[in-house]
């Protein structure tokens, strides 16, 4: 189980233009939302990485507005580990697992997941939180992740896993977030 000690939270490319052609923005902006509010009240660190920004614009402001603990890593590779600043960060946290969450499923949330779990991560990748142009090259993405030992959860599991009780002094804000 995750311990929200040693984990962090990755939020993966949800930039505006490419949420335009998911298949379902709405569902991935609010559950990654959900997340983002999870990790800041349980002090979980968030790496948040986006996809050649010249092009595809910033992160969506949606999300940005709890995103203030850290800045935005820019990247060109695929796989969030192809950039030197984000493993460098990465590699300062005191953290075992990575949470997921982002697009596209099948190419950088998939390939940052695989780099992850090669580097020794537990990897969580959340499967309401995770979206591509297609449902069909999602849900492939997810039997592979799984197939190679990857936890495919849920926001909902995520935060009554971290929680671990009702009498977690952050259970009823963090539960009404959900409801």
């Amino acid at each position: 189980m995750l311990d929200s000690k040693t984990c962090c939270l990755v939020l993966i490319d949800v930039q505006e233009k490419l949420l335009r052609v998911m298949h379902d923005p709405e569902t991935i902006v609010k559950n990654c939302s959900i997340l983002i509010q999870i990790a800041n009240a349980l002090n979980i660190p968030v790496l948040w990485c986006q996809q050649y920004p010249a092009a595809l614009g910033p992160t969506s402001p949606r999300l940005t507005e709890n995103l203030t603990r850290s800045l935005p890593i820019d990247k060109r590779s695929f796989s969030c580990c192809g950039s030197s600043a984000f493993t460098e960060q990465l590699s300062s946290l005191q953290v075992d697992s990575a949470v997921l969450c982002g697009v596209e499923t099948h190419v950088c949330v998939f390939q940052t997941a695989m780099d992850l779990l090669q580097r020794g991560f537990r990897v969580h990748v959340i499967a309401d939180a995770v979206d591509s142009r297609s449902e069909h090259n999602k849900q492939i993405a997810l039997n592979r992740l799984a197939a190679n030992g990857i936890v495919i959860s849920s926001t909902e599991m995520l935060l009554f896993e971290l929680l671990r009780t009702s009498e977690h002094p952050q259970f009823k804000a963090l539960s009404a977030l959900i409801r």
